[in-house]
């Protein structure tokens, strides 16, 4: 059951009613190529969705299906992208985090306290309790985990009908043994892999003749 954000709405937090929580959370920490997307949304205090879960542990099918619920029963909520070139630039934690406040700035609604998966924020003055594991805890951290993985795979699926020959849609980036496979075979798309990361760091080294294929 995910009812952490529950003893909240009925007996406020430091001294103060809270009515309106805010769950964020991210997805593409792992992959070697694409954005890192997070969500964030506000769910009404009485909604609950006994198929709400983590989204690591939903089919595909079933993140789709609470997709379109949970935007139709929120209050509000918001998407927030963070490029490749971007997590080179300030590295993947900070693009979570970054990801995160985009999410929630997105969200143009009252909040009175954020929900995060572990992750600490600062967000206009507004309580922030990062909870270990909290997409498995509370409910609005699970539906922003859907959300998040969600968009990304929609995402790596557009990239897959752009690039067929890396089978985006079998792994969506993740480091597995065909998509490095692939990568000696057809090398990187620049401006879409996270050069930062070792394996591709790595096979960049190698100075092989198809890693100059530009995304665009």
């Amino acid at each position: 059951m995910l009812t952490f954000e529950d003893d909240f709405y009925i007996n406020g937090y430091n001294g103060k009613k809270i009515s309106f929580i805010a769950g964020c959370d991210e997805a593409g920490r792992g992959p070697l190529c694409g954005p890192v997307v997070a969500g964030a949304v506000i769910l009404p205090a009485s909604y609950f969705n006994e198929n709400i879960n983590d989204s690591k542990k939903l089919s595909a099918k079933k993140r789709e299906k609470l997709y379109d619920e949970i935007i139709s029963n929120a209050l509000a909520y918001g998407i927030g992208i963070v490029s490749p070139s971007k997590i080179d630039e300030i590295n993947i934690y900070n693009a979570s985090r970054l990801a995160m406040e985009l999410a929630l700035e997105k969200l143009n609604y009252k909040i009175d306290l954020i929900l995060t998966d572990y992750m600490p924020l600062k967000f206009n003055g507004v309580p922030v309790i990062p909870l270990v594991k909290g997409d498995a805890k509370a409910r609005c951290i699970a539906a922003a985990s859907i959300l998040a993985k969600v968009t990304r795979d929609k995402i790596m699926d557009e990239y897959d009908k752009k690039y067929p020959e890396y089978e985006f849609s079998k792994h969506k980036g993740y480091p597995t043994k065909r998509h490095l496979e692939i990568l000696k075979e057809n090398g990187i798309i620049k401006g879409f892999y996270r050069e930062s990361y070792e394996p591709i760091k790595e096979l960049l080294g190698l100075d092989l003749p198809l890693f100059n294929k530009k995304e665009g």
